[in-house]
């Protein structure tokens, strides 16, 4: 079930990229990431 585990895969990675997407530079400079970081931190989460 390749397909099922790549769509999976995919969701994770867009539901993280959207919610880091609604965090303000604030925030995300609190938690390190800057605003052009975020498809590469959500990236590293489908590892």
């Amino acid at each position: 079930m390749n397909i099922i585990r790549n769509y999976r895969n995919w969701r994770r990675y867009r539901d993280t990229v959207n919610e880091l997407s609604r965090l303000s530079n604030r925030e995300l400079a609190d938690l390190g990431i800057s605003r052009a970081d975020i498809t590469v931190v959500a990236a590293k989460g489908r590892q």
